[in-house]
């Protein structure tokens, strides 16, 4: 099964769901302003892997939606969407994606929830506190489903787990009805139902109960929605890891195809380099989490390879293992004193290799995250961000693509830490972080540089195209409700937006975003300039 189809149609899925969602709201902002974010999502990763059919029905239902007149023209939007969904069918994206939720049904009791898995559940009785709350987590990139009868959450189970339920305590059923509702739907659903309790009471019964109840946060109202979302964030570290990458540079077809297969086998993705001037390449293409290299290639050696790759400061620290049938241990270490980490011989057991492989990336990943990632966020720090720029600027030169980048600095932001303190300006750092990461694409590229500023990479998208992506999250962002020492209070962004290849050095770049954000900043903050 084609797993990048597969990927695609879960990107449609959310579409279809968006469209839903605009429908129902009566094509209200922010619902219109999901369904433009699906779309984008979806073009991008089409277009990014050959399936331009797709990628430009996308792109052309996103410009209608962003260009829309007002009132909107609902039959231009559901045509569009029409030419997508030909498209898709084209493809046969939605009977892969049905086929493979179908098998991932039936290969567990139930449906469990997926970072791809985006629907939250929440049930309280006092519907106008629950659209609230509802809004606040739609402007993540969650598809908020409300209930006001703790009935309704029965029959909405039985068709597959959510990414998280958000649950009252209080019902007019009884002081902690809640919580009893739970605990009877978790030994119904054999305890996998990630839930987080919200409520007016803060007492030691209630709470007790909560847990009693298999609840992994209890939140009081008003629900302080910076700490919700760090919570749910969680879900994804425990539940998503990214599979670990492996290039494996090989002359021999056969060796190379053999070693690929028990890797995919335990999960891994891989990647296959025949010749050896492409290693460079595939290194900026496919990021992997460690390089198999054969010792003896018939135009440079592995010993050389290795010493290239080391020169190149963004691969200091990738794990390269020699993968050989070289059995002279003089030889071996030789080659390991030159560039390698390890030397493992062919013909080699596949449980063997795979453990290797496994205890040499779980020891990377754990160094990348020190070195490589912003301790507050988890988002790319300063100088991973500046090696991204430069290894992005070389792969959309070598294909001939566009790409945006995007800088932004959240407003007044020195104001939030005077008033509220410290630890509440970390906590609104953290939710743009979060907001970014759930709203955009798999292949964006996100970073803190410092302070309150942040910045993204947005490979194949045309400057016009990231202006309307990041005025929609500017104004989500806007529209947060954060909560200090129970005063509330809104925050709000600017972003200045260059583009490649108007700009085509990472110097010129950076200086034409940083400019366009220096304007947006003077001519009044919360907008998006392009330079």
């Amino acid at each position: 099964m084609d797993e990048d189809l597969i990927l695609l149609g879960m990107d449609y899925a959310r579409i279809q769901s968006a469209w839903d969602a605009v429908l129902a709201s009566g094509a209200e902002n922010q619902a219109v302003s999901e369904l433009a974010q699906a779309s984008h999502r979806l073009a991008g990763a089409a277009l990014s892997i050959g399936y331009t059919d797709i990628g430009n029905a996308a792109r052309n239902l996103e410009t209608a939606l962003r260009s829309a007149t007002t009132p909107p023209d609902l039959s231009l939007w559901k045509n569009s969407l029409d030419t997508l969904a030909k498209a898709c069918i084209d493809q046969k994206l939605d009977e892969l994606y049905h086929k493979q939720m179908l098998e991932n049904t039936q290969s567990a009791s139930i449906n469990q929830t997926s970072s791809s898995n985006t629907r939250i559940y929440l049930i309280d009785d006092d519907l106008t506190q629950a659209q609230l709350l509802a809004a606040q987590v739609s402007r993540f990139g969650y598809q908020v489903q409300v209930f006001n009868q703790l009935a309704d959450l029965h029959d909405q189970l039985r068709n597959g787990i959510p990414k998280a339920v958000l649950m009252d305590i209080v019902f007019p059923e009884g002081e902690l009805a809640g919580a009893e509702e739970i605990r009877s739907l978790q030994a119904e659903f054999n305890n996998q139902i990630p839930v987080f309790f919200i409520s007016v009471r803060d007492d030691t019964a209630a709470r007790i109960q909560a847990i009693r109840a298999g609840g992994i946060g209890y939140f009081t109202k008003p629900v302080d929605i910076d700490a919700l979302m760090d919570e749910i964030n969680k879900l994804d570290v425990q539940e998503d890891p990214q599979p670990y990458r492996v290039m494996i540079v090989d002359d021999s077809e056969v060796q190379a195809k053999t070693s690929a297969m028990h890797l995919k086998k335990a999960g891994m993705e891989t990647c296959i380099v025949f010749r050896s001037a492409e290693v460079l390449d595939m290194l900026e293409d496919f990021r992997p989490d460690i390089v198999l290299l054969d010792l003896y290639m018939p135009d440079y050696t592995g010993l050389e390879i290795a010493q290239m790759i080391r020169q190149i400061k963004a691969y200091v620290g990738l794990p390269i293992v020699y993968l050989s049938a070289e059995s002279d241990r003089e030889k071996q270490l030789s080659a390991v004193g030159q560039g390698g980490d390890d030397f493992l011989t062919k013909p080699i057991k596949p449980d063997t290799l795979i453990e290797a492989v496994t205890a040499r990336i779980e020891r990377y990943r754990q160094l990348q995250t020190l070195m490589l990632r912003d301790g507050l966020t988890g988002l790319f720090n300063h100088t991973t961000m500046r090696e991204h720029l430069v290894q992005e600027i070389n792969r959309a030169a070598r294909n001939a693509q566009p790409f945006s980048l995007a800088m932004l600095d959240i407003d007044e932001f020195k104001d939030v830490n005077d008033r509220y303190g410290h630890a509440t300006g970390d906590k609104v750092l953290r939710s743009l972080a979060q907001m970014l990461t759930l709203r955009l694409r798999r292949a964006d590229i996100i970073g803190r540089y410092g302070g309150e500023e942040f910045v993204i990479i947005l490979p194949n998208t045309e400057v016009r195209e990231a202006v309307g992506l990041l005025d929609d999250l500017r104004n989500s962002f806007s529209q947060i409700v954060h909560l200090a020492q129970k005063a509330e209070f809104q925050v709000t962004f600017s972003c200045g937006i260059s583009g490649f290849p108007q700009f085509d050095s990472a110097a010129s770049l950076s200086e034409a975003a940083d400019k366009a954000l220096y304007i947006a900043k003077h001519q009044g903050r919360n907008q998006v300039v392009r330079q």
